[in-house]
């Protein structure tokens, strides 16, 4: 394997397949076709056993069988010789054309062949995968799990190689924390990435995710819901579940409000007001007793005429 602290993210992708990947607004045409490619028997062809998809969107996939029993495939996959067998061959890159050619019962398919090596075929899905596919949160996450564990790479340098946030990666990276049943409602579009996330720092996620998705709570009540088990009202955040407001996000005054507040007492200040009344609740957080001494004295300080 390559020396990881040698290795850059440049020698996946974009490096490795620049030479023989079309741009997406230039169509290959018969003639670019019949001087980079040839045509081999689908049946000679075989999946990487190491590709990070599991999930193929069948929709898109029967999308695609459509398009290529209409107009055949324009772009060919990459391949290289198959280990243990040099008449046959690997995908590199190009598997979802691979399925829709089977089922749009084609009997070859055309491909470009390459010399990779166990480690540039698994860096080269990963990616291919990551930068031109909609992998789900799980897939992608693990996606990046494997570069960073079998190359080696950083949270940074993958962020700076894919157009990523550091956060994005990151948060991402958390959810493979999750129990695997948590992951597979994730998976399945049960849960989205942000109820997720807010499960990560609970204790019970999988108890949790099964309320959420049986009472089809929004992101933020799935966080009233975990902070709720996290201060010991198991019971009754269970028995809640069914009577949880919809959480209304504030205008921008009250906001304003809660910000000048917050400043002039040094204290996260919450204001809630009841729609439709004149009426609402102030809520002053601490962090120390030093703080509540300190806000116990300002409040005994003013006289009930506002004089000090």
């Amino acid at each position: 394997m390559a020396d990881k602290k040698s290795r850059g993210l440049g020698r996946g992708l974009s490096a490795l397949m620049a030479d023989v990947a079309p741009k997406a607004e230039e169509p290959v045409s018969s003639a670019d076709v019949s001087r980079s490619d040839r045509y081999v028997p689908i049946e000679l062809v075989f999946p990487n056993p190491d590709q990070p998809r599991r999930t193929f969107d069948e929709e898109k996939l029967d999308e695609l069988t459509e398009s290529i029993k209409s107009k055949g495939i324009f772009q060919p996959l990459i391949v290289r010789q198959r280990p243990g067998n040099q008449q046959q061959f690997e995908i590199v890159a190009g598997e979802r054309r691979w399925r829709a050619a089977q089922r749009a019962k084609l009997h070859q398919v055309p491909v470009i062949v390459r010399e990779f090596t166990d480690t540039d075929v698994l860096e080269i899905a990963i990616i291919e995968n990551i930068q031109r596919s909609d992998l789900n949160p799980v897939e992608e996450a693990a996606g990046y799990r494997q570069l960073m564990d079998r190359f080696g790479h950083t949270q940074e340098k993958l962020a700076e190689a894919m157009g990523k946030s550091r956060s994005h990666i990151a948060n991402l990276l958390r959810l493979l924390n999750l129990p695997d049943d948590v992951q597979g409602y994730l998976v399945s579009g049960q849960l989205s990435a942000g109820h997720a996330r807010a499960l990560i720092t609970s204790d019970h996620p999988s108890e949790l995710a099964k309320k959420i998705i049986a009472g089809g709570l929004s992101v933020r009540e799935t966080e009233r819901l975990v902070k709720q088990a996290a201060q010991g009202n198991d019971d009754r955040a269970g028995a809640q579940l069914g009577k949880l407001k919809p959480v209304i996000d504030k205008d921008s005054d009250t906001k304003a409000l809660e910000g000048d507040l917050s400043a002039a007492l040094g204290m996260r200040v919450s204001v809630d007001h009841k729609m439709g009344t004149e009426a609402g609740s102030i809520t002053i957080s601490y962090k120390t007793l030093d703080q509540l001494d300190d806000l116990c004295a300002l409040l005994s300080a003013t006289n009930l005429d506002g004089s000090k």
